[in-house]
């Protein structure tokens, strides 16, 4: 009974410290995808019984016991894995399909059998990221100190979480934004000049993607147009003005020395006859 209990104790010591260490993996998904949680073994052992526990609460949400026939994946007690859970029968990777922001969290794996084993995934749900918008803002051009016109834009986004919103001039970062609850809305201003050649775009991002918007300053910053063509305009009307009162001023000079040389003719010739 002594050499049995003896036995029995190394044999669950060595079970104990043979097994693998637990590991964390962090995994990023997008809502709407499907992704698997890999078990990173290439079969299961007769003998093995394999756990998958979902959240705090560590509910079964999956398991196999190929001894006594077990094979099944569970709902959860409010039913969010229903119709989304796929397991693996040989290795006992789990995926899960059209996943929601509902279903971040922990995920974790307990092998016990032949094969000791737990495993950990932090499983992190972003959702899909919308294009940002760039608009003009009201009364968009004014004139510097230097008489350059320039144009104020702003880019925004609308129902945004755990992202950053960013001005790139080229490929510098010129200034950026960043929320981490839902925002209802989330914007940020540039002003350019309106003759501007370089390339501008707005970019928003989270850890595992990004949507950029690239600016069109001539299609977005025609106010600035207009006020280019609006004072041009207004001084040639000027000029016009004044050219047609110096043509005016010349022409009455002309008409007066015409009169003034027929008038002196005419006494000089009246002088002869007398």
């Amino acid at each position: 009974m002594f050499h049995a209990l003896v036995l029995f104790s190394v044999w669950h010591l060595i079970g104990v410290f043979g097994a693998e260490t637990n590991e964390v993996q962090s995994v990023s998904v997008t809502e709407g995808n499907s992704f698997t949680l890999h078990n990173d073994v290439t079969e299961i052992h007769e003998n093995d019984d394999l756990l998958w526990h979902f959240g705090a609460e560590q509910y079964i949400i999956a398991q196999i016991n190929r001894e006594v026939g077990i094979f099944n994946t569970y709902n959860g007690p409010d039913g969010r894995f229903r119709d989304r859970l796929k397991l693996n029968d040989k290795t006992g990777s789990l995926t899960i399909t059209n996943i929601t922001t509902e279903h971040a969290g922990l995920y974790e794996l307990d092998i016990s059998g032949l094969t000791l084993k737990s495993k950990t995934f932090n499983v992190s749900v972003y959702a899909r990221l919308p294009v940002p918008v760039i608009s003009s803002n009201s009364s968009q051009c004014s004139s510097s100190s230097s008489s350059s016109s320039y144009c104020s834009l702003l880019c925004s986004v609308v129902n945004v979480s755990h992202v950053t919103l960013s001005w790139y001039k080229g490929n510098s970062l010129l200034s950026s934004i960043s929320v981490s609850d839902l925002s209802i809305s989330l914007s940020l201003p540039l002003e350019v000049e309106y003759q501007d050649k370089n390339t501008y775009s707005c970019v928003l991002n989270n850890p595992i993607r990004n949507q950029t918007r690239h600016l069109d300053i001539s299609q977005l910053c025609h106010t600035c147009a207009v006020h280019i063509y609006c004072c041009g305009f207004a001084e040639a009307v000027i000029r016009l003005a004044v050219s047609a009162l110096v043509g005016v001023a010349i022409v009455a000079v002309l008409v007066y020395d015409i009169r003034s040389t027929r008038g002196g003719d005419k006494k000089q010739i009246s002088y002869i006859l007398s």
